[in-house]
């Protein structure tokens, strides 16, 4: 009841058509004045049903009066065929993401296969040569710590407040803080 008596009333108003959009949407303005100051009332009448998600943006900012001008058909052509451009735009470039992504893939596959468990276990010595080898470095690590041990006796330990040395040698420093 309300819409037709909205129609009605709007037939005897002094309202002005400003345009149409792509969904038959009927924009509309009119002039008052209200307590002395002239001020612009702006609206929009949907074709069918209450959808405001089908306003195109350019008329939302006319109604909000972000725009002093209401959109032309001309414009609004013309925007359309840029926003279409913008998609394809997009879609060519999830395409090209994609297939760049699917050979990043292929070729980690190839690198992640890496070297197989034979490969692994032939860098270990074998059972003869495995204990030779380990009575051979016993040896060595043993003449080596006996060098570091005479080296260290030898040297004065000088008085530091700074760590020094490595290994068994280290001695720790007593740190202080910067004053």
């Amino acid at each position: 009841m309300s819409k037709l008596f909205k129609k009605i009333a709007g037939f005897f108003t002094d309202r002005t058509l400003m345009g149409v959009d792509k969904a038959g949407n009927r924009y509309f303005f009119v002039k008052e004045e209200i307590d002395g100051i002239m001020k612009e009332k702006r609206w929009v009448v949907f074709k069918g049903e209450d959808d405001p998600t089908s306003i195109p943006v350019e008329w939302i900012c006319w109604l909000n009066g972000q725009r002093k001008k209401a959109p032309t058909p001309e414009e609004m052509m013309e925007l359309e065929a840029r926003r279409e451009r913008v998609r394809q735009n997009v879609a060519l470039l999830k395409k090209e993401e994609m297939e760049r992504k699917s050979k990043e893939s292929n070729l980690r596959k190839v690198v992640s296969t890496g070297p197989n468990l034979k490969s692994f276990i032939r860098q270990f010595p074998t059972g003869s040569e495995g204990a030779q080898d380990n009575e051979g470095s016993a040896a060595k690590d043993s003449l080596r710590n006996s060098e570091e041990n005479e080296a260290a006796k030898e040297k004065p330990i000088p008085e530091s407040s700074e760590p020094m040395g490595s290994g068994q040698t280290f001695r720790p420093g007593t740190w202080q803080p910067p004053t």
